[in-house]
């Protein structure tokens, strides 16, 4: 089966970020910072919502509507990332994705799972509950918060047989070195997971350039959808695994048999899949990718950048002290500030009807493609004057 091609990408992708943020009416009253916590509300999900319940008041149960959009959001999903369709699972979150994968491995002794701290610990907490199955789950040190190829290197051996890799660092921002890691990996037979879930949507991705084995993220973020939907991209001829332990009715080879007494897995990533599918959500995510296939995703990447750069260079020079990675290179969509009362912060900023998210001793400030100069420059002005109230 070929890679899908949605209808849009047949269309000269040109809008610009001034056109893709009137579809968010809520940064006329907002200046949003929070997306890598959830996605802003676009007028597109609004209506996406509208219409499932609309659907419900006139067709009841339109299940066959409902079939047809979760093959919609799959083939969308599959179309981002540069994968097939069969290679595309929905799940409920990340941490369930992560679980699909790895419960179906067998573990003999001394085999072990790679992670790092700076994993998002909803996936890591799934590697280590492994470790009553037999798998030894190690750590690649990290330094002053970020991940170092020469973490990963030493703790990669023989004994490793899947690599956890995050795309972007979710406290911090840092862009990891994927690739490197990758072939590190590769050079000692393991396999490779990637948790796109701080990039997806405004960072470029392309499964068969990652080179990895599996790729998972949810559409509440960057993807500009709600909770309730993942997606877990399963790369063609990985055989290496066995049936997951969770399982149900969409995971079968004819989810329509209606057999209980046959336990058949699908040949392609939907025997990763379990029971109904989260209709609401996947009704939110469509509405999410619709809207991202209308610009380029280079464009994007290059005005997130642009705007992290020069945010993160205002910050600077105004004595803010930065917790995020100080190269282009290596900064994800957010830039990390560094405050011993983030939560605080984060109060004083939200009575200013200013969005940022929290977190541990930062406070995040992502960017998407809706971020305009002059959010950049509310949010300094609103750190500026909790400085000067708080005087710190």
């Amino acid at each position: 089966m070929p890679v899908p091609e949605c209808e849009e990408s047949k269309q000269l992708m040109s809008v610009s970020a001034e056109q893709f943020r009137s579809s968010f009416p809520v940064l006329e009253r907002k200046t949003y910072f929070a997306t890598c916590s959830q996605g802003a509300l676009s007028d597109a999900l609004t209506g996406a919502l509208t219409e499932f319940q609309s659907s419900l008041v006139e067709f009841g149960a339109p299940w066959p509507e409902w079939t047809r959009r979760v093959e919609e959001a799959r083939n969308r999903f599959a179309f981002l990332i540069g994968a097939r369709t069969d290679e595309i699972a929905l799940v409920s979150c990340a941490s369930e994705g992560a679980y699909q994968v790895v419960s179906g491995m067998n573990w003999s002794p001394g085999e072990s799972v790679v992670t790092s701290p700076v994993e998002f610990p909803s996936i890591a907490h799934v590697w280590l509950a492994q470790r009553r199955r037999g798998a030894r789950v190690r750590f690649a040190s990290a330094v002053n918060g970020f991940a170092t190829i020469e973490g990963y290197e030493r703790a990669i051996d023989h004994t490793t047989r899947l690599v956890s890799i995050p795309l972007i660092g979710y406290r911090n921002g840092q862009r990891l070195p994927l690739q490197q890691i990758t072939a590190l990996a590769r050079q000692h037979g393991a396999q490779v997971f990637v948790d796109a879930y701080q990039g997806a949507g405004v960072e470029p991705i392309d499964v068969r350039e990652l080179d990895c084995d599996y790729l998972v993220t949810g559409s509440l973020k960057y993807l500009l959808g709600i909770p309730g939907v993942a997606f877990l991209y399963v790369r063609e001829g990985t055989r290496r695994d066995l049936e997951p332990q969770l399982t149900g009715w969409f995971g079968r080879v004819n989810p329509f048999s209606f057999d209980p007494q046959e336990l058949d897995f699908a040949s392609s990533a939907r025997r990763y899949e379990t029971g109904t599918p989260p209709v609401p959500a996947i009704y939110g995510a469509l509405a999410g990718m619709r809207l991202l296939s209308a610009v380029s995703p280079h464009a994007v990447a290059s005005h997130v950048s642009a705007l992290t750069g020069h945010l993160q260079a205002e910050l600077t020079a105004m004595g803010e002290h930065i917790g995020s990675p100080l190269s282009a290179d290596e900064r994800g969509p957010q830039v990390a500030l560094r405050d011993d009362h983030p939560d605080r912060m984060a109060s004083f900023l939200s009575e200013r009807h200013i969005v940022a998210s929290p977190r541990a001793d930062v406070l995040r400030l992502a960017v998407h493609y809706y971020t305009s100069e002059t959010d950049v420059r509310a949010l300094l002005r609103g750190i500026t004057d909790y400085r000067s109230e708080h005087g710190v």
